[in-house]
């Protein structure tokens, strides 16, 4: 047999792959009660926790082990399991497909799977599936917030000098964040020389858009003085507007400014009628000052 044959042969008894098909979910967290703490989880906030409960069906099968939501993991990795059975899956992470509901659960799904303490394997591209919103009781959720990543450690674990020195490098990446009071999925960070608010709306595109261009009409865009509508950006299906503010104000005088302006925003909702003239001008204004994630 010719070495060209036997090559043809070799490649037909080798079984084919499938090739998984990725799919582009705009709005992936759509249908959870808390869609835009979810969306400021994953963009916005870089240290963060929250507890998820297993749908009952995942209980029966893997036990009421205990999972916690957190913005980022070791490594950027997917999911982790501790040895007494905890799991920890990872809202910003290096791999991902086009449905990151999908992703979360399978990684939740592949770390129940997997001995506790052990290591994790996801796979980059899921396939079909189930996706978050099937596997986990949905509700607001209860968000803590952390000046570092030592929630990732058991007790102990810093005694290891590498791992002490792993963490003073994640650490000196995250920036003060402070969840703000005044409105759902608003937060205040600071950045060298300056810092934001930045608040995830909880309405669709174009109704978010109408109410901030009547704000902007009506001169009533900012936080007060010194504060500058930045921009906006597009996260997940929702709108994040941001301000700058004086780097030198502490977080907690902004929750009056912010509750003040929810109010506005939420008069500027109530509004039925047509964009004006003006307001049809502020929106083209808006819409030019989009900007980049992060």
């Amino acid at each position: 047999m010719s070495k060209r044959r036997k090559n043809q042969r070799a490649v037909e008894a080798t079984p084919r792959r499938e090739k998984v098909r990725d799919i582009f979910v705009p709005r992936p967290f759509e249908g959870l009660a808390d869609e835009p703490e979810w969306i400021a989880l994953r963009e916005l906030v870089p240290a963060a926790s929250a507890p998820l409960r297993l749908t009952a069906d995942l209980v029966t099968e893997y036990g009421d082990r205990p999972v916690t939501l957190a913005t980022v993991l070791p490594m950027a990795a997917p999911a982790m399991t501790k040895p007494d059975g905890r799991v920890f899956i990872g809202l910003q992470r290096h791999q991902q497909s086009g449905d990151v509901s999908r992703d979360l659960a399978d990684a939740l799904l592949c770390a129940l799977r997997t001995e506790p303490g052990g290591q994790v394997v996801v796979p980059p591209l899921p396939g079909p599936g189930p996706r978050l919103q099937d596997i986990v009781v949905d509700g607001p959720l209860e968000i803590s917030m952390h000046d570092g990543f030592e929630f990732w450690l058991d007790p102990g674990a810093t005694d290891d000098p590498s791992v002490q020195a792993s963490l003073e490098r994640a650490n000196a990446a995250v920036y003060p964040t402070v969840k703000l009071a005044a409105a759902r999925a608003a937060y205040w960070c600071q950045v060298p020389e300056k810092a934001h608010v930045r608040w995830v709306l909880p309405e669709d595109e174009d109704t978010a858009l109408d109410a901030l261009s009547r704000l902007s009409a009506a001169g009533t865009l900012t936080l007060g003085a010194g504060t500058k509508f930045a921009g906006m950006f597009r996260a997940h299906g929702r709108l994040v507007p941001v301000w700058d503010l004086p780097e030198d104000v502490p977080a907690v005088d902004w929750e009056a400014p912010v509750a003040e302006f929810a109010k506005r925003y939420a008069e500027a909702l109530a509004e039925k009628e047509a964009l004006d003239a003006a307001g049809r001008r502020a929106r083209q204004g808006l819409l030019g000052r989009q900007l980049t994630l992060r």
